[in-house]
């Protein structure tokens, strides 16, 4: 009897792994520019609240890593001209 299993193939490699890292550390820096900012509770700054970097910079570099994310979970392997 052998005690070979069958192979599985490897969904990932380590460059998969390495645009994941990339991906999840751009959607970081968009959580990152979208906080911050000091408020007064006695009174409401529109320009704190609502300043470029939140409202618009972040959501872009959001959107930006999870579209990284998504080539990295789509990408294929390089083929090996060996093999």
């Amino acid at each position: 009897m052998s005690d070979k299993k069958p192979s599985i193939p490897v969904l990932f490699t380590k460059e998969n792994y390495m645009w994941m890292l990339i991906g999840a550390a751009v959607v970081a820096l968009g959580l990152l520019l979208m906080s911050g900012g000091k408020n007064e509770p006695n009174q409401f700054d529109y320009k704190v609240v609502y300043s470029f970097r939140r409202i618009t910079l972040a959501p872009i570099v959001i959107v930006l890593g999870l579209l990284i994310e998504i080539y990295a979970i789509f990408k294929k392997p390089k083929k090996n001209a060996d093999a």
